[in-house]
């Protein structure tokens, strides 16, 4: 490490050149810190990024994101050594949905079929019939006859939109993100009040009560084509605001506001996980090749199964 702070003059190139010695790419969901998706090869959501990577001829993956995240792209790159700057960087909603009580939960209503999530664990995505992502889900769900039985995991919040706008009525598992539960309806509608031109966007991982305020609800892919699409300039952003970046990148000429907490600030709506990867972090896994994301041949079958007919279906 003596050698590339001798080298290189700041840690942009000390992970540069490490990345090219490497043979890695990066990658970067719109959630990281600023400086990590401008360093990045691609940037995106978590899907779109571990299709990116497997499509390279990298021999490392780095993914600058949480552990699912990383998990997804060695599902789909098992042969490829894949990187988390930092294995602590975590998610509630994976966290709040453990194998083996969801097993249970599932055992119990054998006649429905599994959606899940695919911010959810390699072992949930094992349990699951089906993977989908909040631009996919709707579609998936309308694919399926009427009269099936679904369970949807992890996201009751994001479950019970989708049950909103499909007129289905899955049965929800008990999880949330963090970083939706964080907005204020009443800090909200008092930013809309003094904000009458905006346009509230929201992520449908919020509470149902941030979403009947919106004037759209997307992904975050979505979103990104809303701001740009849309004759608006003034935009209150309610997801996780480091994807404002790419927002101010693509329309530098709009305005983006954060959507506030119960206090009526804006900064609780940081993803804590997230956080914890930086570039110092990024530059070590890429010297140390780890913290590296492990998973036996037989989960990753169990759990591509799924995405597999996801892929197929949307």
């Amino acid at each position: 490490m003596e050698f590339l702070k001798n080298q290189h003059s700041s840690l942009e190139e000390e992970i540069i050149y490490l990345k090219k010695k490497k043979n890695a790419v990066i990658l970067s969901h719109f959630y990281q810190d600023e400086e990590i998706q401008d360093i990045a090869d691609f940037i995106g959501d978590s899907l779109d990024l571990s299709r990116k990577a497997q499509a390279t001829d990298a021999d490392v993956i780095v993914f600058c994101g949480v552990r699912f995240m990383a998990e997804v792209a060695k599902i789909l790159s098992p042969n490829k050594t894949v990187i988390l700057p930092d294995i602590r960087a975590g998610c509630s909603l994976e966290e709040s949905c453990r194998s083996e009580e969801f097993k249970k939960f599932k055992d119990k209503h054998p006649d429905h079929m599994v959606l899940s999530y695919i911010n959810c664990s390699a072992e949930i995505k094992a349990l699951s019939d089906i993977i989908v992502t909040s631009s996919n889900a709707a579609k998936i769900i309308g694919s399926l006859p009427e009269k099936q039985k679904i369970i949807f995991a992890p996201d009751k919040h994001l479950g019970g939109y989708l049950n909103k706008i499909t007129k289905r009525n899955m049965l929800l598992w008990n999880g949330t993100c963090i970083v939706h539960e964080t907005f204020s309806e009443k800090e909200l509608i008092k930013m809309k009040i003094r904000n009458e031109d905006a346009k509230i966007i929201a992520h449908p991982e919020c509470p149902e009560n941030i979403l009947n305020h919106a004037d759209f609800v997307g992904s975050t892919s979505r979103l990104l084509g809303y701001i740009s699409s849309s004759p608006k300039r003034k935009f209150i952003v309610a997801t996780e605001p480091h994807i404002i970046h790419q927002m101010k990148k693509n329309e530098p000429n709009k305005t983006f506001i954060v959507a506030p907490g119960n206090d009526g600030s804006c900064s609780c709506s940081n993803c804590p996980y997230m956080e914890l990867n930086t570039l110092e972090k990024l530059r070590d896994c890429l010297f140390n090749l780890s913290p590296e994301i492990n998973i036996n041949m037989e989960l990753i079958l169990k759990a591509k199964k799924p995405l597999n007919v996801m892929l197929k279906l949307s």
